[in-house]
């Protein structure tokens, strides 16, 4: 039988809807696709946790070998019935004891869940590619990290980050933007862990997410104008299609550790095979 994984979808239906309307797919499902690229027999269910959806009469989350939570538009820190009912949902999925690997948003809502502070990140947006990611030395020895190097770059679009992690959090991962890219929170039988960037997004992904922020990012002063936004796009798209591109992997300083899928998404392998498959 193969190993069963809840997909917890951060996002709300407007917002898949959006990226679905760019080519994209829906948080959840381009989720299911990542892991099933690692590991093609894993058994996937989405949860449209965003939209008040529950798990169907019988099912408990203790039915599932792991549960991993998507990215999304939402904030941690506003008081709106998206945002409590996933916490609600995070602190019962710690509490549960599944094993748990959370990207972005599912970080920083497992995080507030369990008493830590999310925060519009004083540093801006990180979007594109997050530069210079450090272990810290508990990193560098974390079973997440197996096979990976002390330094890289990673996808990631995020506005928000962690000010303050709960008791008994190990800060994992650290660059310029955001003082944890990374953690692990194994107390009282709950196993989470986190990252502030995607290693489940390809270039394709970010260059559609790029291009649905694409006023925000001007209005930040990320681009100067719209020629801009559609450049870099379209290079990651042809990058995504032909990472052989040695042109524009120069022109973007990117190196396998964004180009390669199996190094990209060495995070989500190691939890895999570690805490889930059977």
């Amino acid at each position: 039988m193969p190993s069963r994984v809840l997909i917890v979808n951060g996002n709300t239906r407007a917002a898949n809807v959006r990226i679905v309307s760019l080519g994209g797919a829906a948080s959840g499902d381009g989720y299911a696709e990542a892991l099933r690229h690692i590991e093609p027999d894993l058994d996937c269910t989405v949860l449209n946790a965003a939209d008040g959806e529950t798990l169907p009469p019988g099912v408990a989350l203790t039915d599932f070998d792991g549960i991993a939570w998507t990215g999304s538009a939402l904030s941690a820190y506003r008081d709106e019935p998206a945002v409590r009912g996933q916490i609600d949902l995070a602190r019962q999925v710690f509490g549960s004891g599944v094993p748990c690997f959370g990207s972005c948003w599912g970080l920083q809502i497992m995080c507030a869940a369990l008493g830590g502070e999310v925060r519009a990140n004083p540093n801006g947006v990180e979007v594109g590619i997050a530069r210079r990611i450090q272990l810290t030395a508990e990193g560098q020895a974390h079973p997440m990290y197996d096979g990976k190097g002390p330094t890289f770059d990673a996808i990631a679009i995020h506005r928000d980050d962690v000010a303050t992690v709960p008791d008994g959090a190990i800060v994992l991962a650290a660059n310029a933007m955001s003082r944890v890219q990374a953690l692990a929170v194994e107390t009282d039988g709950g196993r989470f862990w986190g990252v502030q960037y995607h290693p489940e997004f390809d270039l394709a992904t970010i260059a559609r997410l790029i291009r649905r922020d694409r006023e925000d990012l001007i209005d930040q002063g990320l681009f100067r104008a719209g020629e801009d936004v559609q450049s870099l796009t379209t290079h990651f798209a042809e990058l995504h299609d032909d990472p052989n591109r040695k042109d524009l992997a120069w022109r973007y300083g990117l190196d396998a550790a964004v180009l390669d899928p199996a190094h990209r998404m060495q995070e989500l392998a190691n939890w895999l095979r570690r805490d889930v498959l059977r």
